[in-house]
């Protein structure tokens, strides 16, 4: 069976044509992706819509025999009626995303939260395949999640639910975009990690940090930090322990919150592995509410390859499909 899944990014637009085989394997057998530019919603509407016959083209597949596609969008999307509400990155308000693209493309569209998408895909075939509640937390340049209860994503009465990027953990702390002060992600995502290393790179001169940056404090990566601290660099030592603090914080509420089977760590910081689990775990175990129950959240990385950004939405078909 065939789907095309989309992400529609702020930078770019990925297309990818996806195989989901007798075993539940997703594979993919074509991607492709283009500038998401700044044109109109229709343009990019039927940017997308090329894409599909492009993917389908590459690997030598009508896109008659497609079942559908599935878009994440990088914003609150209402999956009943297919309209993208807000998408503040890409400027769209009130988009009826689906009626447009099916009616380029002649596909049953479905469309969620990029976040939601992927939380979905970890469900199906990755870190959460056989359990009944898996909660995803995405360590990017901000902080996604998502939440799936016996195959049906949590989003809220209005679509705009489970932003845990934007729980507070330090009342009246570092601003953020979204207007509160101290959200999770302003301390946690890969854009924290960094803001927290150039405050200390600035009181500590000497640290290595520097050396691996060229000299340029705007040019500190998460990797620079982590690859800092495995040199011994003291103050990189420092910033990883407040970093790694700071995710337990939140990850700890919202396994307090949810109690879920399991908790899938993905994005650019969850590439560290070991470096960032291992000391998380230790914080975990000590302080989760149910660290005395013979049942707790396994905490694991995800397994999954990149191509999991459009396999994600070419899965959305499947919610209904295991709900109803």
């Amino acid at each position: 069976m065939y789907s095309i899944g989309i992400d529609l990014g702020g930078t770019n637009i990925v297309a990818g044509l996806i195989r989901l085989d007798e075993n539940g394997e997703a594979s993919t057998l074509a991607s492709h992706k283009i500038k998401t530019g700044n044109g109109t919603s229709d343009e990019m509407i039927a940017n997308m819509g090329q894409l599909c016959f492009d993917v389908c083209d590459k690997a030598g597949i009508d896109i008659k025999d497609v079942k559908n596609v599935g878009i994440g969008v990088p914003g609150l999307a209402n999956k009943k009626t297919g309209v993208v509400e807000v998408a503040v990155n890409i400027g769209w308000s009130d988009v009826p995303l689906r009626d447009k693209l099916k009616a380029i493309t002649g596909l049953d569209v479905y469309i969620d939260n990029d976040a939601n998408a992927l939380a979905f895909s970890e469900y199906l075939i990755g870190g959460g395949k056989g359990y009944g509640t898996s909660l995803t937390v995405t360590l990017g340049t901000g902080i996604g999640g998502g939440f799936v209860e016996d195959g049906r994503i949590y989003t809220g009465f209005n679509y705009a639910g489970f932003e845990i990027g934007h729980i507070v953990i330090e009342r009246g702390g570092r601003p953020c975009p979204c207007g509160r002060e101290g959200c999770w992600e302003r301390y946690a995502s890969a854009t924290g990690l960094i803001m927290t290393a150039q405050d200390y790179m600035i009181d500590h001169p000497e640290s290595k940090m520097w050396e691996l940056a060229s000299g340029d404090i705007t040019k500190v990566e998460g990797k620079t930090v982590f690859d800092a601290a495995d040199l011994g660099d003291t103050t990189a030592k420092a910033v990883v322990t407040s970093y790694i603090e700071a995710v337990a914080v939140g990850l700890i509420n919202m396994i307090n919150l949810l109690q879920p089977d399991i908790c899938i760590i993905t994005g650019g910081i969850a590439r560290q592995g070991d470096r960032l689990l291992k000391p998380l775990l230790a914080i975990c175990e000590k302080e989760v509410f149910s660290r005395n129950s013979p049942h707790n959240t396994q905490i694991v990385m995800s397994k999954l390859d990149d191509h999991v950004s459009v396999i994600g939405p070419a899965l959305l078909y499947m919610e209904k499909t295991i709900t109803d």
